[in-house]
C-alpha cells in the first residue's frame, strides 16, 4: 500500500518548500492526503478490514495535528496548502 517515487512527487511537487524537501509539515500533509485517499479506496473494497481501518485513524489525526501546527506558524501556507490539495479548512 505504500507509495512509489513517481506518485510521491507527483503530490508533493507543488508543496515543496525546495528540492530536497522531505521533512516539511506541508510535505507530510501531502503525502498523508495521498495514502488517506488510497486507503479510503482500499477500505471501501475491504469493509472488513479493522487493521487497516486504524492504521487509516491514525494518518487522520497525524495530518490534523500537523495541520493544527502549521495553521499556528504560518497560516499564509496552511491556506495555500489546503487550495492545493483541495481540503476543508
Amino acid at each position: 500500500m505504500a507509495l512509489t517515487n513517481k506518485q510521491k512527487q507527483k503530490v508533493t511537487g507543488d508543496v515543496k518548500r525546495h528540492d530536497k524537501d522531505t521533512g516539511s509539515p506541508e510535505y507530510q500533509i501531502a503525502l498523508f492526503t495521498e495514502q488517506i485517499k488510497k486507503l479510503t479506496g482500499h477500505l471501501k473494497k475491504n469493509p472488513k478490514d479493522f487493521h487497516s481501518r486504524r492504521g487509516l485513524l491514525k494518518m487522520v489525526s497525524k495530518r490534523k495535528r500537523l495541520m493544527t501546527y502549521l495553521q499556528k506558524v504560518n497560516e499564509k501556507a496552511y491556506k495555500k496548502l489546503i487550495k492545493t490539495l483541495d481540503l476543508k479548512g
